[in-house]
């Protein structure tokens, strides 16, 4: 799906790598970057920093409502055009207690955001995409959501339903013969800070521009998933084939993924429910 005269709807895309593949849709010549985020004041800064790459529109937006989402998509419509691209990108993580000290609200909070919000987002719109056989959803879910992990398990469960749920709708607009592309992405840890204080000895922590253009080029080439770094792709291969007792040795213990989370301290100052970039 190419970005130029593309009208490219991103949610979270006021912060993090949301706000930079914003800038990169800009740059290759979209039509129109449209930015949903839940946060006002960082949407007025990025069509600030971003006014003269192109047309930039900008909603506030709690992408867990989704009668919020329909109205609001309604009022992009009129303003903007349907939209071509839309990438889910909002997501949030509520610290790293294990799951019997975690709260109701925490548990709702982060299945809403991470969840159902893409699949609202994703289906205020999927039904233009269809009727004009043209359009590409792009949802940023999470290593998170290929391999379990301790003191993220609510956060990995909202990562694994957003990653099984985008690609089944892959394979059904697949079936359906239709031209609208679905693009799953799970990247590891990424530098925006929604995880601070992560510790990851062996697989080095994601660069934000780095992921953001794996994430662009994946669209472009209609790629269907893109686990980052290339080798999280075969996570469910040493599944297969490790014992359990193994498998949890080797990416637990050796590579340190089961005590990344251990010093965790998250954005300063978060904001409750704040949809962020993932």
């Amino acid at each position: 799906m190419k970005f130029r005269d593309s009208n490219v709807l991103i949610t979270g895309g006021a912060s993090g790598i949301g706000r930079i593949m914003g800038r990169m849709a800009l740059e290759k010549g979209a039509r129109n970057l449209i930015i949903w985020d839940i946060n006002i004041s960082a949407i007025e800064a990025a069509k600030k920093e971003f006014a003269s790459l192109g047309n930039i529109y900008g909603y506030m937006v709690d992408v867990s409502d989704n009668d919020m989402v329909v109205r609001t998509y309604g009022k992009v419509v009129a303003e903007c055009g349907e939209v071509d691209i839309l990438i889910n990108c909002a997501g949030i993580v509520t610290g790293n207690k294990t799951f019997d000290k975690m709260s109701a609200d925490e548990i709702t909070r982060t299945m809403n955001i991470n969840t159902l919000a893409p699949m609202f987002v994703a289906h205020s719109m999927i039904g233009d995409m269809i009727s004009r056989n043209r359009g590409h959803i792009c949802t940023i879910t999470s290593a998170g959501g290929m391999l379990s992990n301790p003191k993220m398990s609510v956060y990995a469960a909202s990562k694994w339903g957003a990653t099984g749920w985008s690609d089944s709708v892959r394979i059904e607009l697949q079936e359906m013969k239709s031209k609208v592309r679905i693009t799953t992405v799970a990247p590891y840890y990424i530098n925006t800070g929604m995880f601070e204080g992560v510790k990851s000895p062996i697989i080095p922590i994601l660069k934000p521009e780095y992921v953001a253009r794996k994430v662009i080029r994946a669209i472009e080439k209609n790629r269907n998933f893109v686990g980052i770094p290339f080798g999280f792709h075969f996570i469910r291969f040493w599944q297969a084939i490790l014992p359990t007792r193994l498998f949890d040795f080797f990416f637990g213990q050796v590579f340190g993924i089961y005590h990344a989370m251990d010093k965790f301290t998250g954005r300063t100052k978060p904001s409750k429910g704040k949809a962020v970039a993932s």
